[in-house]
């Protein structure tokens, strides 16, 4: 039996290590214990059932709904899940067929009236249009899974309304980096054991908690980190211990995107936004702050509600915000 490791699965899955920890923590995939790995790896029957888990996600069955198909004999559950999920296209696909319908009669009307813009005055069609619910259409007819995807990709850009700009003032932070195998979660477990031992949340409730990949080689979406680094803001009298390192950060703008399903590509999404900005420049690479170690000046990853997952240290509570740097385009006019 072939046993990888939970890196070598990130990989081979173009999924984050942080997203096969969070389904290890809900119980949806185990990874096996083996006394001679120190790490997790995992053997030709719970890779399977990733796969199985990758093919519920696409098919938009909820994480609930994946657990209770998986652990279930009854193929009553998986009926109705996908029951579910295909109500929910059916509605999409007739929300498609009335909008195209709608824009037909539009061009039809411009068409034959051949004058300046105006669209028709039918209380009928603007009730239909009204009627029209669908925030956001993910399906489209393609011949391929190849067109599929770039259609997918194409709607599922962000919109200004999709992303926040946020300041993040100036602040001393206690940082931990690691390399190698399952980096983040090794950061991560380092970085909860230093707030718990030093009772930070007692002297600092507010403090922030911030990752990023720090790896001297950039990695893509999807692959794992080489090295990855963890921040806690503390006072700035806090004494800081080895291995955990003293750092100043200096501030600066940012893109912000709460991440979305545990999707790591909306990083992607997310670049695409700041490039094609009018507003903001993309400023990844200038160093906002001093890291004779690792890599500085790129994005982070904030968890949100740091205040309570620092006490429950259970990934199943961790809510991640992605912090893209930007800086204001400047006047080139003035």
């Amino acid at each position: 039996m072939e046993l990888q490791t939970i890196s070598q699965v990130s990989k081979q899955f173009a999924i984050s290590t942080r997203t096969l920890r969070y389904y290890e923590q809900i119980g949806l995939l185990m990874p096996t214990s083996k006394e001679n790995f120190a790490y997790r790896v995992y053997d030709t029957e719970t890779i399977a059932r990733l796969r199985q888990i990758i093919i519920l996600r696409k098919l938009r069955i909820p994480l609930k709904q994946i657990s209770g198909i998986l652990q279930s004999a009854d193929a009553r559950t998986a009926i109705e899940a996908f029951e579910c999920s295909l109500n929910e296209i059916e509605d999409e696909i007739t929300a498609l067929s009335t909008i195209r319908h709608v824009i037909k009669v539009f061009i039809e009307h411009l068409e034959l009236e051949n004058t300046a813009f105006a669209l028709p005055d039918d209380a009928g069609l603007l009730e239909i249009v009204d009627s029209l619910t669908v925030s956001k259409i993910n399906f489209k007819e393609e011949k391929s899974m190849e067109e599929l995807n770039r259609a997918s990709e194409k709607l599922n850009k962000f919109e200004d309304k999709d992303v926040r700009i946020v300041y993040l003032p100036p602040m001393t932070v206690a940082a931990y980096y690691a390399s190698g195998e399952d980096c983040e979660g090794k950061a991560l477990d380092k970085m909860n054991q230093f707030v718990k031992e030093t009772g930070l949340l007692k002297i600092k409730p507010d403090a922030r908690s911030f990752g990023f990949d720090c790896s001297m080689e950039m990695t893509g979406v999807g692959e794992p980190s080489r090295t990855y680094e963890m921040w806690v803001s503390v006072p700035d009298d806090l004494e800081i211990a080895p291995p955990m390192i003293r750092r100043t950060f200096n501030g600066g703008l940012y893109a912000a995107h709460v991440l979305r399903s545990w999707d790591f590509g909306d990083w992607r999404l997310l670049k695409e936004w700041v490039n094609a900005s009018d507003k903001y420049d993309n400023d990844w690479g200038s160093p906002r702050w001093i890291s004779p170690e690792t890599r500085a000046g790129q994005g982070f990853e904030e968890t949100l509600n740091f205040y309570n997952y620092a006490q429950t240290g259970q990934m199943k509570d961790l809510q991640l915000d992605l912090l893209f740097p930007v800086k204001e385009k400047t006047n080139e006019k003035a």
